[in-house]
């Protein structure tokens, strides 16, 4: 989701809020939403879009008379619910991946409404930002390892060993999704300490013109997105009825073997990407 998005138009010269009085939802709209953020696609998660900002706004519109609750408050609480959710897998059965599910998308509206909040009250800071980040490397890791765990049925299998491959490839599909995602920061780690500004969009392009059509067929296709939370929690969920119906885990299974390899390939396409683009120049 989006950690940091432009300001509305006049912001700055907005009136002090108050903090007792509750906006409407047309004033909070003008502010937490300004325009032209939503169609940023490139920022903007697609669930976003679809669904949850339309939830957010309300249940922002109600945290703003809400003074106990701080921005970075919210954002730890983001960061409990992405991990619960992951250990919400281990829990054998389709309930497990209905909860995990579930918990996918209250972290997903956490995510929304802690910057719309800090936003609202112009509490935005550089630590809300840091926590953010944080809190997606958590969440999407403490989901793809609960994945590998669900898989070796630990609370079945408790002496297997045979069965800690699953638990292992679920462990290597996160640290892919972690090193993705270090991959995109590192980028501007090594502009700052360059003395460089942050880089434009434009320069995400690849130079080898090889490359760059990989890298428009890779976002065509979108498969990267798979190890995303939202989306590997509903792969999951998809992949808990499949076995609830069929018995056993065998789909669990393929959905692990599946995100492995999609993060270990994109870990390597990224970096590629990055390499090879204007980015680091």
């Amino acid at each position: 989701m989006v950690s940091a998005p432009p300001r509305a138009p006049g912001a700055a010269d907005r009136p002090a809020v108050d903090l007792t009085v509750r906006p409407s939802v047309e004033e909070l709209r003008a502010v937490i939403h300004p325009e032209g953020m939503l169609q940023r696609r490139s920022a903007e998660h697609w669930a976003g879009r679809l669904y949850m900002r339309r939830i957010s706004l309300r249940i922002t519109r109600v945290l703003s008379t809400v003074t106990l609750i701080t921005p970075n408050g919210l954002t730890y609480l983001m960061m409990v619910t992405g991990v619960l959710a992951g250990a919400a897998l281990v829990v054998p059965g389709l309930a497990g991946a209905i909860v995990a599910a579930l918990l996918i998308q209250l972290y997903l509206l956490l995510d929304c409404v802690d910057g719309e909040v800090a936003r609202w009250r112009r509490q935005t800071s550089l630590t809300g930002v840091y926590l953010d980040r944080v809190g997606h490397y958590l969440s999407e890791a403490a989901l793809l390892t609960g994945l590998g765990l669900r898989g070796a049925d630990l609370l079945h299998h408790a002496g297997a060993a045979s069965h800690w491959e699953w638990a292992f490839l679920g462990t290597l599909a996160a640290l892919g999704a972690i090193l993705i995602k270090s991959e995109t920061d590192l980028v501007d780690v090594a502009r700052a300490r360059s003395g460089l500004r942050a880089v434009e969009d434009s320069a995400a392009v690849p130079r080898s013109s090889t490359v760059a059509r990989a890298r428009r067929a890779a976002a065509f296709l979108k498969f990267h997105r798979l190890v995303g939370a939202v989306e590997a929690s509903l792969l999951i969920l998809a992949a808990g009825i499949a076995d609830a119906v069929h018995g056993g885990l065998p789909f669990t299974r393929l959905a692990i073997v599946v995100l492995a390899a999609i993060a270990m390939l994109q870990t390597v396409l990224h970096l590629l990407s990055i390499v090879l683009s204007s980015r680091l120049r």
